[in-house]
């Protein structure tokens, strides 16, 4: 059953603000009726309620299938193998995965088993075309780059000279069964919603039909409120349903995240930076500070709009992390750990993201964290995963069932 904030607030004798508060904060969801109200299930709200009143955290760990399934894949721009570590958790295999910067490539090759087919190389100068229809699943996390509107037709032409170009020309050449694109959620506004729209038309002139979807990390098993874009595409021959995946009624905290996490190097703050975020209160942000300090913080930034939420931050213990950045200490999206003055570690952001503790980061300390920042958060990947095998087990099943009506037939 739907219930709106004012009856959450009368059966749960809370204030209203109480539960804005939890949705702001990603502890609790709301979906927006037809008239744009807040409206919430209640089994989540009184499980919330439980959960707040019991303290208990629910688990972490990095999901991981016992199940091997007969499905490939090929990725570009793998990054630092978050989104190709969740696919391999779900039980999919691959066959290539092609990175351009190089301690990323070190990661990869690190962490992934001896003879795995990583390409070191610029996309562009890759040729996809040995792979056509060998392989399941395409899969990319683009950088999301200007695009020109002066053609009309806005389809596969209308993205060259961007890095979607070289995944849709992959899809082109490879012609999987599904391919799959990650991206921030501003894509869905970017230029008033006309990049994505190139970008669907251009896979729909390749064969594809498509269909997009935010998800949000935090309520698939992340400890981090994080939301990625993902855009799915099934060739126009099969007969596939769309899978994306359900959101779970919980979310995991720092503190269950954090739990017994190793001991690794990070980054550390200047005496006087370090003196200012003491007085910050756990959860705490700013506006916490004494009015001089402020000041003395912010500089120019005080006397702009805007909440600047990001600024002088702690995390809370009992709520998942915000979204990490490419640096533990950045000013405006600072992220202090939750009961010592300091940044997280290389191992805490790796946790936070869902990496295993034996995934081991190469290259320069600053480059770890870049590597981190910009992940695909392993869980949330896993889950993309499972969905992407039901959705091939569903053609299987189809193409089992349609033969053995043939050879009935016959």
């Amino acid at each position: 059953m739907w219930l709106s904030i004012h009856e959450v607030s009368k059966k749960l004798n809370l204030s209203i603000d109480t539960i804005r508060r939890w949705e702001k904060k990603g502890l609790i969801k709301a979906e927006r009726s037809d008239k744009n109200h807040r409206m919430f299930n209640d089994d989540e709200v009184f499980a919330l309620l439980d959960k707040l009143n019991n303290k208990s955290d629910e688990e972490f760990k990095v999901l991981e299938s016992k199940l091997k399934s007969p499905y490939t894949a090929i990725e570009l721009f793998a990054g630092a193998g978050g989104t190709a570590l969740g696919f391999e958790n779900a039980g999919i295999r691959h066959i290539l995965l092609n990175e351009i910067d190089k301690d990323c490539v070190a990661t990869l090759q690190h962490n992934f088993p001896k003879g795995t087919n990583i390409i070191h190389e610029d996309v562009h100068n890759v040729d996809f075309s040995p792979w056509k229809g060998k392989v399941d699943i395409v899969q990319a996390g683009f950088p999301c780059q200007a695009f020109s509107y002066a053609g009309k037709s806005m389809g596969f032409e209308d993205t060259r000279g961007t890095l979607f170009f070289e995944f849709a020309r992959c899809v082109k050449e490879t012609m999987p069964k599904i391919a799959v694109g990650e991206n921030v959620k501003g894509l869905l506004k970017h230029d008033n919603g006309r990049t994505l729209k190139t970008m669907v038309n251009a896979l729909k002139e390749i064969g594809y039909n498509v269909q997009y979807k935010v998800l949000r990390a935090q309520y698939l098993d992340v400890p981090q409120k994080r939301e990625r874009l993902i855009i799915i595409a099934i060739r126009n021959d099969l007969n596939i349903p769309f899978i994306f995946p359900t959101e779970k009624n919980y979310t995991v905290s720092l503190r269950a995240a954090l739990k017994d996490c190793p001991k690794s190097e990070g980054q550390s703050y200047p005496k006087r930076k370090a003196e200012i975020l003491s007085l910050v209160p756990e959860g705490g942000y700013w506006r916490d500070l004494p009015i001089d300090v402020q000041k003395e913080y912010m500089k120019g930034s005080f006397h702009l709009s805007g909440g600047k939420t990001g600024m002088a931050r702690r995390l809370s213990w009992d709520e998942p992390s915000l979204t990490l950045t490419c640096a533990p200490a950045q000013k405006q999206t600072e992220r202090c750990h939750p009961s010592e003055t300091r940044p997280l570690t290389i191992r805490e952001y790796a946790r936070i993201q869902s990496f295993p503790d034996n995934w081991k980061f190469q290259g320069t300390m600053s480059s770890q964290y870049k590597q981190i920042g910009n992940a695909v958060p392993v869980n949330l990947s896993y889950h993309i995963g499972c969905c992407l095998i039901e959705m091939l087990d569903c053609l299987n099943e189809k193409m089992t069932n349609g033969l053995q009506l043939e050879m009935a037939a016959e």
